[in-house]
């Protein structure tokens, strides 16, 4: 898109979920879906839904909804998952190489261009190099990288993502059960497992 809009954060998670939900429908060969059948797969409210994609304009046609390919195609180019995006994995111990194995995010838009680690190592059925933290700062300039999944151990969180900041990562998917501190241009989203099964177990008491 050739201007950036300022859509709030909570609005650019529901778009991945509104995305997935086109995805699907795609798949089904289903070319129009109403804002009320799209905010029920999404999990959201109508209202909401429409609130959401009310910042790109009118999108959907009064009695007739959204044209799910449009649609996807304007979603896609805000998340920028229309052109493939290049990501980073750092820590690569079990957790990192369970990550490597997952074959979903090229179907997203997104590739894992290269992981790095201390002790660099050949993974058996992974095409993606593995290299040391030594050569991140010059891979990331090379293939102009933004992002960054982030695996290592909380202890050297902290210091690992200072790094990627100063080698020009801007965005930060965090597995290590820390929180981490960046600038305010850096965005990080963390995923702490334990607080999230935590967070699952208050409501199977």
């Amino acid at each position: 898109m050739p201007t950036k809009i300022d859509i709030p954060r909570k609005s650019i998670y529901r778009l991945s979920i509104y995305q997935r939900c086109l995805h699907r429908l795609r798949e089904n060969q289903v070319d129009t879906v109403s804002s009320a059948a799209l905010a029920k797969a999404a999990g959201v409210k109508s209202t909401q839904l429409r609130k959401d994609l009310a910042y790109f304009g009118q999108l959907g046609t009064r009695g007739l909804g959204y044209n799910v390919d449009a649609l996807s195609t304007t979603i896609g180019d805000v998340l920028g998952q229309n052109k493939l995006q290049p990501v980073i994995l750092v820590g690569v111990g079990n957790l990192g190489s369970a990550l490597l194995h997952y074959g979903g995010f090229r179907k997203e838009g997104f590739e894992i261009a290269a992981a790095f680690d201390l002790n660099p190592r050949k993974l058996p059925n992974i095409k993606v190099p593995v290299l040391n933290m030594s050569e991140a700062a010059a891979f990331i300039s090379r293939h102009h990288v933004k992002m960054a999944i982030l695996t290592v151990p909380a202890n050297n969180a902290q210091s690992a993502t200072n790094d990627l900041v100063q080698y020009g990562i801007q965005a930060i998917l965090n597995f290590s059960p820390t929180v981490l501190d960046v600038p305010e241009h850096v965005v990080v989203n963390s995923v702490d497992l334990a607080v999230e099964l935590e967070n699952l177990s208050y409501f199977i008491r």
